[in-house]
């Protein structure tokens, strides 16, 4: 039994079974014994693998997209250039290069931001990013003022959850308590009025019994806030993820260990906990807040539209043939409608003053 079995066994048995989103929150950033405090799990000897670890042609097609995006705002100079959820610094490492050897004057003009708060992972970014001089926040506040381009990629699908469950006496909150085997398992509580209306949701009067509908306030309100500092400073912002474009019935919430599907609920703080990002939801919050939204798009399409195929050739063209393979596999993975490329989505978001964005259809 982890730290946190026993800690989340403790708090139901003191305050009653906890909310998902709260199980979650403490799963995943617990100060000391949270998922994302104390691991580093991405890569494949880890529980996951991301996209920028599996080519580079990641990263660098997303940094010249940033620099795009800069150069279609008036190449602001200085600017900030931020990654929310940069794991081991692969992505920004591949974006700045790419970018020094293609748009140097884009090389020179931002200001690198970080939000992350695993302090391994720092010390890997600080190494992988040294040239670039990188500062560490926990969040978007931390920001200076001026011009921002940001990206994040799998960064909202582990932001915590709330789910509500249809049960026959109506919708209710969904929460994890103990069984009577002493297990973790799923619950509803009751009186959701409240939690409803908190969350501002308004779920469908009919439903079959054991529908469950997912909210995901923290990445809304990081959305929000993006939007906002977007509209008032400029730039532009790229958000891939996997989830799709409108609220489905039922739970998302997925157990991930060892790069397999494992219950969400055993082995608490060792295990990667993450949700379908409901880029639809987000993209009407960005909106509101007076950004203008582009898609979602499939991550293969987006990838197509920047050149990832003209990227392909020239890697290959220099390249003996086990490493032509190599590639062709990588690519094809982050395209293939069956791998990555329609289960992730693409969201940029851009201020009203530059309506335009590389790879996205206006």
């Amino acid at each position: 039994m982890t730290p946190l079995d026993r800690l989340v066994r403790h708090l139901i048995a003191r305050d009653g079974p906890l909310p998902v989103s709260r199980f979650m929150a403490l799963a995943l950033q617990h100060p000391e014994h949270g998922y994302y405090r104390r691991a580093v799990a991405i890569g494949r000897r880890g529980d996951f693998i991301t996209a920028p670890e599996i080519s580079q042609v990641f990263g660098e097609l997303a940094g010249l997209w940033l620099a795009e995006a800069w150069d279609r705002a008036g190449k602001p100079d200085p600017c900030i250039l931020c990654e929310a959820g940069p794991g081991r610094g692969v992505l920004m490492a591949d974006a700045l290069r790419a970018v020094r050897r293609v748009v140097p004057a884009f090389g020179d003009a931002p200001r690198l931001h970080l939000i992350e708060s695993n302090e391994t992972l720092r010390a890997a970014q600080a190494s992988a990013l040294a040239d670039a001089a990188p500062v560490w926040i926990d969040g978007l506040d931390g920001l200076p003022e001026g011009p921002l381009f940001l990206i994040a990629n799998e960064f909202l699908d582990a932001l915590p959850v709330r789910q509500f469950v249809m049960t026959p006496n109506g919708w209710r909150e969904r929460a994890v308590a103990l069984g009577g085997d002493g297990r973790l398992i799923f619950t509803a509580v009751d009186d959701p009025a409240s939690a409803l209306a908190a969350a501002g949701l308004s779920l469908p009067g009919k439903s079959e019994t054991g529908e469950v509908r997912e909210f995901q306030p923290d990445a809304l309100g990081f959305v929000e806030a993006l939007a906002r500092r977007l509209v008032a400073c400029g730039g532009a912002a790229l958000l891939v993820d996997y989830g799709g474009n409108v609220s489905a019935g039922g739970s998302t919430l997925r157990g991930i260990r060892g790069h397999e599907l494992v219950d969400p609920l055993a082995d608490i703080g060792e295990t990667d906990l993450s949700v379908d990002v409901d880029f639809g939801r987000l993209a009407d919050s960005a909106e509101a807040a007076g950004a203008i939204a582009f898609g979602p798009v499939g991550q293969g399409a987006l990838l197509r539209s920047l050149g990832i195929e003209v990227r392909r050739t020239a890697l290959k063209q220099s390249a003996p043939a086990d490493r032509a393979s190599a590639i062709d596999a990588a690519i094809d993975r982050l395209i293939d409608p069956a791998a990555m490329g329609t289960a992730f989505k693409a969201l940029a978001l851009t201020s009203p003053a530059c309506p335009a964005l590389p790879g996205f259809p206006p």
